[in-house]
């Protein structure tokens, strides 16, 4: 923790991720963009990387539009590119055909916006996390893919001789490298339900990446760290210094949803939740308060 000498007077913006459960992050930050919420600092981790660049693209529903659009695409995610690619979720198709021509970002209007953006990835070898700041999405779009890739299901993502999966294997709601880093108002976008705990994994991660031990100790222990998180988070909101949005409703949802009722339904939620809190936000945002330690 930081002390309060060092508070950085801004914003940030932390999303967690949560593969397409992060529709919901989507909606939340097209109702920002409707009603010109300004941020100063987004965190983003896995899912929340990926549909967190159309704030700063300023992009009202782009990650929407292509998720419906391309659910039923052999090309976009699923069992067909995880064999033939290794990757569920198309590297050529994801990270080049859809962002570059299919449903191009915005990539002048990202470059160009004051908003810092921070992609959170896991680095396989070491086994923590890593806050990577994208200026530049088309240079930096390897880290946003690293983000999302998640274990089991995705190559290792090498850039610059480093390997990285999943952010969220390291951190996965961000909150507390927010704190770290002195911002004075922190608004957490989770993509599960208040009553939400994570449970142990008896995923093989030590059969299958049982050349990164390190990692492995973190994927290991990742339940327990979410939990902390969650602990920290909520202590944080009961005493009114930070403003959390999660879903108010409950969808069970496959990480790769393929129903477009789903998808349309956990969007939906999120453009309400917003909605019945802008005002609380917007006051939040407004007022002059800091965090104590």
């Amino acid at each position: 923790m930081c002390s309060k000498n060092n508070f950085n007077k801004g914003t940030a913006l932390v999303l967690e991720g949560g593969a397409l459960r992060g529709l919901y992050t989507a909606a939340v930050l097209d109702v920002f963009m409707e009603n010109d919420i300004k941020i100063d600092t987004i965190f983003g981790v896995s899912a929340g990387a990926l549909f967190g660049i159309n704030y700063k693209s300023k992009q009202i529903g782009r990650a929407l539009r292509y998720n419906i659009k391309y659910a039923h695409d052999k090309r976009y995610m699923g069992m067909y590119s995880l064999i033939t690619t290794g990757d569920v979720m198309n590297k050529e198709f994801c990270f080049d055909k859809l962002v570059n021509e299919l449903d191009p970002l915005d990539f002048e209007t990202f470059n160009n916006s004051n908003v810092k953006f921070y992609a959170v990835v896991t680095n396989v070898e070491t086994g923590k996390a890593e806050y990577i700041e994208i200026s530049d999405a088309k240079r930096d779009m390897e880290y946003l893919r690293a983000s999302g890739s998640m274990p089991f299901v995705s190559n290792l993502v090498e850039i610059n001789g480093n390997k990285y999966l999943d952010g969220a294997i390291a951190d996965p709601i961000p909150f507390k490298q927010a704190l770290d880093m002195g911002y004075e108002k922190i608004i957490v976008v989770q993509t599960r339900p208040a009553d939400y705990t994570k449970t142990k994994s008896w995923l093989p991660f030590g059969l299958v990446y049982k050349n990164y031990p390190k990692f492995v100790k973190t994927a290991n222990n990742a339940y327990i760290n979410y939990n902390e998180t969650l602990n920290l988070i909520r202590k944080y909101e009961n005493d009114n210094k930070i403003i959390v949005l999660r879903p108010s409703k409950k969808i069970k949802m496959r990480r790769i949803e393929k129903n477009l009722n789903k998808l349309q339904a956990i969007y939906n939620i999120g453009i309400q939740d917003c909605r019945n809190n802008l005002v609380k936000i917007k006051n939040y945002i407004e007022q002059n308060i800091e965090l104590m330690n």
